[in-house]
């Protein structure tokens, strides 16, 4: 179920001046408090996303980093054990092996 944010239009009450409602997607937004029947308005807020951010964190959970050292050399930052580290243009067996990533 999805988090909305909610805003008293006046000071607010114990919950707050700004606070979170669990709702459905089908169900209407709220005009007034849960807590205090003040009135209130649903704010517009941008989806919380949680991506990896480290080189380990892409690494465990499948992805592939290819840094550019040279040209045509790129450095296979998240590389297996079995993997080579860096992928040389037109040498096919330094390729990440996707195979073992990518699966049904």
């Amino acid at each position: 179920m999805p988090l909305y944010d909610y805003e008293h239009e006046d000071d607010g009450c114990e919950l707050g001046k700004v606070f979170e409602r669990k709702q459905s997607v089908k169900e209407p937004s709220l005009s007034v408090c849960p807590k205090c029947n003040h009135p209130v308005r649903r704010l517009i807020s941008i989806p919380y996303i949680n991506t990896p951010m480290s080189d380990t964190d892409l690494k465990s959970k499948g992805f592939t980093k290819l840094v550019r050292r040279d040209k045509g050399v790129y450095e296979n930052v998240t590389a297996l054990d079995h993997e080579s580290r860096y992928f040389k243009e037109g040498h096919p067996e330094t390729l990440p092996d996707l195979k073992r990533k990518i699966g049904d």
